[in-house]
């Protein structure tokens, strides 16, 4: 076997070791947006939501994703639903 192979093995034997204490050189951390947060809350898809809002769903992403922000009744009806997330799941129910 080659040296580059014979490198390359122990390289990941010593990765596979590293992750199973613990020691991963990576971690991620997402956060959500409060709009992403409420939706999860609420166990809505985006679709879901959208549509509850009159929204599209791209409409609904870019506010997610901090693209575009909410105007109008929709930044009130996105405030009552980080509040009080339980007011949306009354409105779907209606």
């Amino acid at each position: 076997m080659d040296k580059e192979m014979e490198q390359f093995q122990k390289d990941l034997l010593n990765s596979v070791r590293q992750m199973k204490a613990g020691k991963g050189a990576r971690k991620t951390q997402v956060t959500l947006s409060p709009i992403a947060e409420a939706r999860s809350r609420l166990g809505m898809s985006q679709s879901e939501l959208a549509s509850l809002m009159g929204v599209s769903t791209r409409t609904l992403q870019d506010w997610e994703q901090g693209r575009r922000k909410p105007t109008g009744a929709a930044q009130t009806l996105l405030r009552v639903a980080i509040a009080h997330p339980e007011a949306l799941l009354d409105l779907k129910a209606a």
